[in-house]
């Protein structure tokens, strides 16, 4: 059959049904780029805070609408439950989080990210200075970014450590139950203990939708482009066969 597609006509053709391949080709390529330049960002007001209370409940996900939403909550410190988290990056460097148990108003427990340092010492210090101010029962305000909770990694109990932000595992930390369940996220509170540095907090990405229509033309001209060189093969085995059988023909004619 190679003989056939070796010939001056069907090499032309060849060239011919590349170039229909590549056209083709550019016009899913310009069809692909469109799915995503026309396709709608798709914005959420998460910079506007919003009570904790109306955005979630306690024992239940946090959906995905509401992750990294700014958010405010009362409340009291639970003084002998904060905990220190190693392995927490700021700015590409290791360090440690201050986390405490804040038990709402409404009898909720909620895990709070208060601040980060590379010392842990830091945070040791910190934790003993949040433990006395939470010893006066006082109801605190506070304000920061609502996020969803971390997987609990079983290896970081084993070792005598934590590095998951996973307040379903705080539970198990905690010593005192809340009557109204866990919240399933976390809060990054805004301003950090003396000592301790922001932890950051942005806000969540833009999301932007796919055109999926253009995908489907994309699609389309990707199989027209194979189409084409797909065709010139089948004209060429066509016209190699139609040889072979006049040659068998005459072959036969030749013996009779």
């Amino acid at each position: 059959m190679w003989s056939v597609a070796r010939r001056p006509r069907w090499i032309a053709a060849l060239f011919l049904a590349l170039g229909v391949a590549a056209a083709f080709a550019g016009l899913g390529q310009w069809q692909l780029e469109r799915s995503f330049a026309s396709g709608e960002i798709v914005t959420r007001e998460t910079e506007t805070t919003v009570p904790l209370v109306e955005l979630a409940e306690p024992q239940g996900p946090v959906a995905a609408a509401h992750d990294g939403q700014l958010v405010s909550v009362e409340g009291t410190w639970v003084p002998d439950d904060t905990l220190i988290l190693s392995g927490r990056y700021h700015d590409d460097d290791p360090g440690y989080w201050l986390v405490g148990h804040l038990t709402t108003v409404d009898g909720a427990g909620l895990a709070v990210a208060l601040g980060w340092s590379a010392d842990e010492a830091e945070v040791t210090d910190a934790a003993a200075e949040l433990a006395a101010e939470a010893s006066a029962g006082d109801v605190v305000a506070l304000e920061g970014r609502y996020v969803m909770g971390e997987a609990p990694q079983n290896s970081n109990f084993e070792a005598g450590e934590l590095s998951a932000m996973a307040p379903a595992a705080f539970a198990n930390l905690w010593s005192t139950v809340d009557e109204a369940g866990i919240y399933g996220g976390y809060v990054i509170a805004d301003g950090p203990p003396a000592g301790l540095t922001q932890i950051d907090a942005p806000p969540p990405p833009l999301e932007h939708e796919i055109n999926w229509l253009n995908i489907f033309y994309a699609i389309e001209w990707a199989v027209f482009a194979g189409f084409a060189i797909f065709l010139w093969w089948r004209l060429v085995k066509d016209a190699w066969e139609l040889e072979e059988h006049e040659r068998q023909e005459a072959a036969a004619a030749a013996s009779a």
